[in-house]
């Protein structure tokens, strides 16, 4: 199961973050995208998934697996961030560990302030165990672009290519956000993958965000596949913490 991302600031899953600014930082989840914010120099951001979740029935056969997903993100400068990513614990019938990724983000300049970018390049190393694990490494470049219509309304998209033991797999993703309150905000999103020598999967669903202090978000998501490729069902709940 990948990792929940989303392109969610504090209520809103769109936005850029100002590393100015007294407010935190877009956080990178719920959903398929990673946020075009990036963190303040210094900042630390901790996102855990409480759990994620997928369900999917094969064969007649039911499974569920559950990942306690970890991003660990640290502001190198106030537009360059390096992540830490893995699933410390999962859980599908047996018990272990997943794989562990290094990336880098970056938050690109824009000369418009409702127009925002950003890039991320990660490495997964294949350090899980066996039954969490494909047992290869796996390399990524991503890039979210992000517009504001309003102050409470934006729209992005999301693009992926990862390639590992050879094959490409391509990610795309639209999302629109929607701030309802100071605290209370949520999206909906679709997102499809081609992956060399396998089926196309694709997936739509919807998450909300919750700021229960100004530097603590809660979230819940839940995506639904719309082929027989995709999972079910895969989303989860979590919470995301800032630290200046």
């Amino acid at each position: 199961m990948p990792p929940a991302r989303a392109d969610t600031p504090a209520s809103d899953p769109s936005s850029p973050s100002s590393s100015a600014s007294s407010e935190p930082p877009a956080f990178d989840r719920p959903g398929i995208a990673f946020s075009t914010g990036t963190l303040p120099r210094g900042g630390f951001a901790w996102e855990q998934g409480l759990p994620d979740f997928q369900r999917d029935r094969s064969g007649g056969v039911r499974s569920t697996g559950y990942s306690a997903d970890t991003n660990l993100r640290l502001g190198l400068t106030d537009t360059l961030e390096l992540q830490l990513a893995t699933s410390p614990y999962n859980y599908q019938r047996q018990s272990g560990g997943g794989d562990t990724a290094l990336a880098l983000k970056l938050a690109l300049p824009s000369s418009n302030d409702k127009f925002s970018w950003a890039v991320l390049g990660s490495a997964t190393v294949a350090t899980g165990d066996r039954d969490f694990s494909d047992g290869r490494d796996h390399y990524a470049l991503g890039a979210t672009v992000a517009y504001d219509f309003d102050d409470a309304t934006s729209g992005s998209l999301y693009l992926n290519v990862e390639r590992s033991g050879g094959a490409d797999a391509w990610t795309f993703s639209p999302s629109l956000s929607r701030a309802f309150s100071a605290r209370w905000g949520g999206y909906l999103e679709a997102g499809w993958t081609r992956t060399a020598h396998a089926p196309d999967t694709g997936v739509a669903g919807a998450g909300v965000t919750f700021m229960a202090t100004p530097t603590i978000q809660l979230d819940a998501s839940l995506d639904a596949g719309l082929n027989d490729a995709a999972p079910d069902w895969q989303g989860g709940v979590g919470v995301s913490l800032f630290f200046r």
